[in-house]
């Protein structure tokens, strides 16, 4: 597995026509290119997965759910922090990892606001990563949550 950071430099999201993915259960969306296509949603209506006409194995996820409170962890005393490393458009901080293995890749923004957790994934088969890393880039820092 390896992890990198990348500025985006040559995307240009306006040559693309967009749809938006509201979810109104946790309060969050963000844009998607309006040919990609929804799999069934699950019954909690926690998320999507949306897929990519040409090529199936290229997948945008997206899902929220509720943090269990510190009292009910192991002993109230478990902290696990990460640094944020990303700031979405809104001005939300979260963490952003990029990861690359020999078939899939992936990039997967956490953020955390209040007691939920909102996840957010774009990811295809490694040898097409490089062609959909400025794309996934780009709707991570659309991600919006709504308070």
């Amino acid at each position: 597995m390896m992890l990198w950071g990348c500025a985006t430099s040559s995307f240009n999201a306006s040559a693309l026509t967009w749809k938006t993915y509201n979810n109104s259960r946790y309060d969050f969306e963000f844009p998607y290119p309006s040919n990609w296509t929804s799999l069934t949603a699950p019954e909690n209506a926690d998320g999507i997965v949306l897929v990519s006409p040409p090529k199936n194995t290229v997948e945008i996820r997206s899902w929220a759910g509720n943090r269990l409170p510190e009292s009910l962890s192991k002993d109230g005393k478990v902290k696990t922090t990460t640094n944020p490393n990303f700031r979405t458009v809104q001005g939300v901080s979260g963490v952003l990892v990029v990861e690359v293995d020999q078939q899939v890749s992936s990039m997967t923004l956490t953020l955390t606001q209040g007691q939920v957790k909102y996840y957010w994934q774009g990811r295809s088969r490694s040898q097409e990563f490089s062609d959909y890393y400025n794309l996934f880039y780009y709707i991570a820092q659309q991600y919006r949550i709504y308070h």
